[in-house]
């Protein structure tokens, strides 16, 4: 199968997949087969990359995470590995989507958003440089906000400060947890995010993100500090609720690195000859694109309730016109009153 099989090519060359299509959950009517299918098929829920990144998340808690023993005092030693283990795995995984996609340009512009390569010389980026702008953001921003977090929850839990929870004592509460992680993530993102779309926060932090509209695998975590806190502060609901250590981390590495793949700037990435796995994110690409639509993901039908849905459609484009002109005249009646 082709690029042509999932979308058109415009006028301009950018690539159009067909419109989204969210999720069969939170619909009525209920369409339960639907979701199963969704839920467990592939891609779906949980594979490929749901289960990747919880497989991550293990191996990390198992073999790169000091004990919890160890942690029950702040020492320069533990806090610096935790450091280092994630600016390392960021760079694998942000890296490893660039270096493929980017510099290797394995299928060239095949499934890619637009027919753009990320800007090498534009003064709205740090050195002038769209992809070093990005790496510097999340290495000395993202990364050290992350891992701040990520610190003071595992010594509040080493420290009995917050509840804990093990597998052994509560199997079934421990899985459906980090069956959630993804859906709590999407919920508080949502909010976020509408937040930072307000104006004065707009212009004064959120704007950064934003100077990425032809996106790349490092923009997703290319955020101003500000952002980067209310972004990674989700995880504070294990401060709330009883949770393991490898929930925090799944949760801390979905937000870190979920952003690198969803910002790839390709709908689907060519693994073998004509096959091709889905990993972009339409759904956010056109939030990149026209700014005020697809505050969340298309998982919970939060834009849909709330009138800012944008499937890719013409229709839905109109909609959007007509729902940011009626805005301006009620801002505009505002004033004059």
């Amino acid at each position: 199968m082709t690029e042509a099989d999932f979308g058109v090519r415009d006028q301009r060359g950018d690539w159009r997949p067909e419109p989204i299509d969210p999720a069969p959950v939170f619909v009525w009517p209920l369409r339960p087969l639907d979701a199963l299918k969704w839920f467990f098929g592939w891609p779906g829920y949980l594979w490929p990359w749901n289960a990747i990144y919880l497989a991550i998340a293990i191996l990390t808690w198992a073999f790169l995470t000091p004990s919890l023993a160890a942690m029950q005092t702040l020492e320069v030693w533990w806090v610096a590995a935790i450091l280092a283990r994630n600016t390392g795995l960021i760079i694998l995984v942000a890296g490893g989507w660039h270096l493929r996609l980017y510099v290797q340009k394995a299928q060239g512009t095949a499934y890619k958003y637009s027919n753009r390569w990320l800007d090498r010389d534009n003064t709205a980026f740090l050195f002038n440089n769209q992809t070093l702008d990005n790496i510097f953001w999340t290495l000395a921003s993202a990364v050290p906000i992350w891992t701040a977090f990520e610190v003071l929850s595992l010594w509040a839990m080493a420290n009995g400060v917050i509840p804990t929870v093990t597998f052994e004592s509560h199997p079934v509460y421990f899985v459906v947890l980090i069956l959630l992680i993804p859906l709590f993530r999407e919920l508080h993102f949502y909010l976020i995010h509408r937040l930072i779309h307000w104006p004065p926060l707009y212009r004064t932090v959120h704007y950064l993100h934003h100077k990425n509209v032809n996106v790349g695998p490092w923009s997703g975590m290319a955020m101003h500090p500000v952002e980067h806190v209310l972004y990674f502060s989700g995880v504070l609901i294990h401060w709330i609720l009883p949770s393991h250590p490898i929930h925090v981390i799944f949760h801390l590495q979905h937000l870190a690195f979920a952003p690198a793949k969803g910002h790839s700037g390709f709908e689907r990435v060519v693994v073998k000859d004509d096959k091709a796995i889905g990993t972009g994110s339409y759904f956010h690409q056109l939030h990149h694109k026209h700014f005020e639509c697809n505050y969340g993901n298309d998982i919970i039908h939060l834009d849909k309730w709330f009138g800012t849905f944008h499937d890719g459609s013409k229709e839905a484009e109109k909609k959007m016109n007509e729902r940011f002109l009626a805005a301006q005249r009620r801002a505009r009646a505002s004033k004059a009153g």
